[in-house]
């Protein structure tokens, strides 16, 4: 069962009129803020795991260089 283009138009009509316009703004504008804190949190997660496995890589080099 596939939904066409006046099924979806019409589910977006009923909801608008159960939500409203103010309700509908408000609750996209808390979506986006959660999908960019995501995304902050997401990529602040993958700049500090490879900035500590440089420095794991970094201090394993230098002692297999520094004989003393």
């Amino acid at each position: 069962m596939s939904f066409g283009i006046t099924e979806l138009v019409i589910i977006l009509v009923i909801v608008l009129l159960l939500f409203g316009t103010t309700k509908l703004k408000s609750l996209g504008n808390d979506l986006g803020s959660a999908i960019k804190g995501f995304r902050t949190a997401v990529s602040d997660e993958k700049t500090a795991g490879t900035d500590g496995d440089e420095s794991a890589e970094l201090a394993e080099t230098q002692e297999t260089k520094d004989p003393g």
